[in-house]
C-alpha cells in the first residue's frame, strides 16, 4: 500500500473518530510513516513548522485580535445602530440591517463564524421579537455572514497569497467588487422573501439620526479603508498593516468610545490567541499532507486528468465549481487551499485564467461551504443562537445558498468582476 494510501485511509478513520482535524492530518502522516517506512519520522514535526514558518502569517493573530478588540470596543453596536437607521424604514428592515451589519464587520473581522457569533447574539433575537420567523433569522444570519472571508482585511486571502506568492494587496483589492455583490445579493433576497411575508416594518430614522449614528460609526466604517489606502501608498505591508489595525482599534476603544478596559483587553488577547491557535495548528498538518501529495505526485497526475476532462476553460471552472463546493462543505478553509492550491493553480495556469480571478472563485467557493448542508457551520451556530430547529433553518437557508451559488456564477465567468479593479487601482 502507497504512502498516500494509507495517510487517507488513517485520515477518513480518524475524522470518523471525531478527531479534532488538525490532529487528524498530523496522526494520520505518522501513521503512514510508520506503517510504509522508508521516510524518516523526522518529516513531520519537519513540515509542521514548514506549514507555519511564513511572516505573512503574522498578519494573522492580529487582525483576529483587531477585531476582538473593536467588538469588544462597542464598534458591533454601533455598527448595528447606522444599519438599522438606513434600511429600518424598509419592509423587512431588520432583515436588510442583518446583510448590512455583516458586511460592515466584515471589514473588522475577516471570519464569518466569528461574525456570525458576534452578530446573531444581538440580531436573532431581535427579529424574532419583531415577528420574523427564528428559522429564517438564523438563516439569514449564517449566510449574510459568508462575506466576513470575502471583504478585506480577509485570513482567507491572506493564506491564498502565502501558498501561492500572489500579491496580498491586488487579492484584496480583487475581492472588494465580489464581496459588495455577493452582500447585495443577499440583501435582495432578504426584502423579496420579507416582502411576500410581510414582515415588519422596523421604524423610519430621520435625516438627523441618520447623521448621528453615522458619526458614532465612522470609525468602524474607516478602519478597512484606512489599511488599504496605507498598503496601497506604501506607508504598511499587509503583515505590518494588521498591526496597525491593533493600534488603531487600541486607539478607538480606548480614547473614543472608552469602552475598552484591561479586563476586555486581556479576554481580547485570549479569544485572538486561542483562534490563531486553532488555524495554525491546521496549517501544519495540511503542509504534511501536501507534502505526502507532492511525493506521491499527485499534484501532477490530477492536474493531467482534469486537462483531459476539462476541453475548455469553461469546462474547467465548472468542475473547479462543483470540487470546491464539495471540499469546502466537509473542509476548514486552511487544509483545503493547502492541498488544493498546488494542485489547481498549475492547471489554471494552463488554461489562461487571471491568478487574481481564480482566487477569488477559489475563495468564495470555499467559503460557500460554511453554508452548504449537512455540516454548515456558520448554520449551526446561527440554529444554536435561534433555538430553532437545524432543519428548518437549513430549509430557510435554500434561497440564500442558492443566490450565492448564482453569485459564484457570475464571478466565475464575468472575470472582470475580480480583475477591474486591481488594474484601475494597481499595487504589488
Amino acid at each position: 500500500m502507497t504512502f498516500l494510501g494509507v495517510l487517507v485511509t488513517a485520515l477518513f478513520v480518524l475524522l470518523l473518530l471525531a478527531v479534532p482535524v488538525a490532529f487528524a492530518l498530523i496522526l494520520s502522516a505518522v501513521i503512514a510513516v510508520l506503517f510504509v517506512g522508508g521516510i524518516d519520522l523526522m518529516i513531520v514535526p519537519q513540515q509542521v513548522y514548514a506549514g507555519i514558518d511564513g511572516f505573512l502569517l503574522l498578519a494573522i493573530p492580529l487582525f483576529l485580535l483587531a477585531g476582538e478588540l473593536m467588538t469588544i470596543g462597542g464598534m458591533t453596536d454601533r455598527l448595528l445602530d447606522f444599519s438599522n437607521a438606513l434600511f429600518g424604514r424598509f419592509r423587512g428592515g431588520l432583515a436588510m440591517s442583518n446583510v448590512a451589519s455583516a458586511t460592515f464587520m466584515s471589514g473588522i473581522s475577516g471570519s464569518a463564524v466569528a461574525d456570525t457569533g458576534a452578530l446573531g447574539k444581538v440580531l436573532i433575537p431581535a427579529m424574532a421579537k419583531a415577528g420574523y420567523d427564528r428559522g429564517f433569522a438564523a438563516a439569514l444570519t449564517g449566510c449574510a455572514n459568508v462575506v466576513g472571508p470575502i471583504i478585506p482585511p480577509s485570513i482567507t486571502f491572506i493564506l491564498i497569497s502565502v501558498l501561492t506568492g500572489l500579491s496580498p494587496l491586488k487579492l484584496f483589492i480583487a475581492a472588494v467588487i465580489p464581496g459588495l455583490l455577493y452582500s447585495a445579493a443577499m440583501m435582495a433576497m432578504a426584502a423579496y422573501i420579507s416582502r411576500r411575508r410581510n414582515y415588519p416594518i422596523h421604524r423610519s430614522a430621520g435625516a438627523g439620526e441618520l447623521r448621528s449614528t453615522f458619526r458614532r460609526a465612522v470609525w468602524a466604517l474607516a478602519m478597512p479603508a484606512m489599511l488599504l489606502v496605507g498598503i496601497r501608498t506604501g506607508i504598511f505591508n499587509v503583515t505590518e498593516s494588521s498591526a496597525a489595525a491593533v493600534a488603531y482599534a487600541l486607539f478607538v476603544g480606548l480614547v473614543v468610545h472608552r469602552e475598552l478596559n484591561l479586563a476586555k483587553i486581556w479576554r481580547a488577547l485570549v479569544g485572538s490567541a486561542r483562534t490563531t491557535a486553532v488555524i495554525l495548528i491546521i496549517l501544519g498538518g495540511a503542509q504534511i499532507v501536501s507534502w505526502f501529495l507532492a511525493y506521491e505526485n499527485v499534484p501532477q497526475r490530477i492536474a493531467d486528468s482534469m486537462i483531459e476532462i476539462a476541453s475548455s476553460p469553461v469546462a474547467f471552472l465548472l468542475l473547479v465549481n462543483v470540487l470546491l463546493i464539495v471540499v469546502g462543505t466537509f473542509m476548514e478553509n486552511g487544509p483545503a487551499l493547502v492541498m488544493l492550491c498546488p494542485v489547481l493553480y498549475p492547471v489554471a495556469a494552463k488554461f489562461g485564467v487571471d491568478p487574481y480571478h481564480f482566487s477569488m472563485i477559489v475563495g468564495i467557493n470555499l467559503v460557500i461551504g460554511l453554508i452548504t448542508p449537512p455540516v454548515a457551520i456558520c448554520l449551526s451556530i446561527a440554529a444554536l443562537l435561534a433555538k430553532a430547529p437545524p432543519r428548518e433553518v437549513t430549509r430557510e437557508a435554500l434561497p440564500f445558498f442558492f443566490t450565492a451559488i448564482g453569485v459564484l456564477m457570475l464571478i466565475t465567468f464575468v472575470p472582470a468582476l475580480s480583475t477591474w479593479l486591481p488594474k484601475v487601482v494597481g499595487g504589488n
